[in-house]
């Protein structure tokens, strides 16, 4: 791996997590750790170009037919991969094919582009992991063996004692935090070569006293009926939060600097 390189562009594909979602700016849009590396890439990089192709929701096969040929034929210095994790996490899920996809993926973009980066993506504590945690597992596994064949980097978030802390993560309990995307971009920082500007963000948050009783209950009262109850209503109907919605951005064109 090349020490602080210079990269001129790089590509996001993906789902909700890099979307950035619920990194949530004064505007209503979402920032997230993409554009926050962009940021970075493009105060090392004069005519620094960026593509965010994520759109919330997005299962693995959706990425490939929807992002991946994008992302190949824009011929970007880094592109950055995350898919699979929403497979997991439907009740019914064939990890053969979400394999098959998966790899699928990166055979496609390899190529076409100077460095591919996979994620082993992070897990909040709680009785969702441990269910869900086998999959993910057996993804992760998918993802080292692919990146080895390929070259790619892998940044092993799920390692990350940091993220996995409950205050990193939003009330809805799927999406990170501003302060758990900051740190995700530097996680990826550090991947890619750059000098760490916070060589501890794996770290674990400090301790403070648990909230009480009452206050975990309401809180599990409001994520059960804002979040819970419309995620299971759209898994029964076959909707996904992305239907109709389009990439982030479209578009591999200069950067300029978003609000930190």
């Amino acid at each position: 791996m090349q020490t602080n390189p210079t990269h001129t562009s790089l590509v996001a594909v993906g789902d909700s997590f890099t979307e950035g979602m619920s990194d949530l700016l004064p505007d209503g849009s979402y920032r997230g750790w993409a554009d926050l590396l962009a940021t970075r890439m493009a105060a090392r990089s004069s005519g620094f170009r960026y593509a965010n192709l994520a759109v919330r929701g997005k299962l693995i096969g959706q990425i490939v037919d929807e992002q991946v040929d994008v992302a190949a034929a824009m011929g970007a210095d880094v592109i950055t991969l995350v898919g699979g994790l929403n497979d997991t996490l439907r009740p019914k899920c064939d990890m053969a094919r979400v394999r098959d996809l998966l790899t699928q993926a990166v055979e496609r973009l390899a190529p076409h582009c100077k460095q591919l980066v996979l994620m082993r993506s992070p897990g909040r504590q709680g009785p969702v992991l441990e269910r869900f945690r086998p999959r993910m597992e057996a993804l992760f596994a998918v993802i080292d063996d692919l990146a080895q064949q390929h070259g790619a980097v892998v940044v092993d978030l799920y390692g990350a004692r940091s993220l996995a802390d409950p205050r990193m993560w939003d009330v809805d309990r799927l999406h990170l935090t501003a302060e758990g995307h900051r740190r995700v971009a530097e996680a990826v920082w550090q991947g890619l070569g750059y000098e760490p500007e916070d060589p501890e963000w794996h770290a674990p948050v400090p301790a403070v006293p648990p909230p009480g009783w009452m206050m975990r209950r309401t809180a599990d009262v409001r994520f059960a009926r804002q979040h819970l109850l419309p995620w299971i209503g759209r898994r029964l109907t076959g909707r996904s939060s992305g239907d109709g919605m389009p990439p982030k951005r479209p578009e591999l064109l200069p950067f300029g600097d978003l609000a930190q």
